[in-house]
């Protein structure tokens, strides 16, 4: 129900839409915590989450003994799925920031801050005051979909609308906008199965933690 809703509306869809609600609560996908034994997605490909009693606290990407890669991850286990997560917020930090710097010299334009969120209905956001959010969850989509939702944004700084300019835009920048459209479409939504439970943000909350001041 949006925030601002109608409670007694939202109990009588409820109730008269119960066999269609039961049904897509049994398609909503399984949970995947980010504990030792699970596969993470980094930029769309697979890493089994690794624990080592001998590696390091903070996790780090290292070669797989079967082969491929994985998150190695020492300390104490208990805390392996928030360090995990962690560890993805700040790898899409850095991917963003250097998509984000990459296409604002293209434009001649700049951006007063990147933020990273857990936003659930969108996957960036640019303020009138060129202010940046995208949700860390792209660093579990392959490259090219982050970059394209950087230059989507980007491109907002120029043009705060959806009009055939900015569209002309974002095809400039991005080529492959209706590849990456298409692959959010198809496989967007899984992406928030993964990770540690109840810290998403709403949409329109001022939480988020920033990555930088400036582009």
């Amino acid at each position: 129900m949006p925030p601002r809703g109608d409670v007694r509306a939202a109990v009588r869809f409820a109730e008269s839409h119960g066999e269609w609600i039961a049904a897509r609560l049994r398609r909503v996908p399984k949970r995947i915590e980010f504990r030792p034994g699970a596969i993470a997605l980094v930029r769309g490909a697979p890493h089994p989450i690794v624990w080592q009693a001998s590696a390091r606290a903070v996790p780090v990407i290292a070669p797989h003994p079967d082969g491929g890669m994985m998150i190695l991850v020492g300390g104490d286990p208990r805390h392996t799925p928030r360090r995990v997560q962690d560890f993805l917020r700040r790898e899409a930090a850095r991917d963003l920031e250097q998509a984000v710097t990459r296409h604002s010299r293209t434009l001649g334009v700049r951006a007063r801050s990147i933020t990273l969120r857990d936003q659930r209905t969108r996957w960036g956001s640019c303020t009138a005051a060129g202010r940046l959010n995208f949700s860390w969850r792209l660093i579990m989509a392959p490259p090219a979909v982050l970059d394209y939702l950087a230059a989507h944004e980007v491109c907002h700084l120029r043009e705060m609308n959806h009009s055939e300019r900015f569209w002309a835009l974002v095809y400039n920048l991005c080529p492959g906008t209706d590849e990456a459209e298409a692959w959010l479409k198809a496989h967007g939504a899984s992406l928030h199965r993964y990770g540690v439970g109840g810290d998403s943000d709403d949409a329109g909350a001022e939480t988020g933690e920033a990555v930088r001041p400036a582009v």
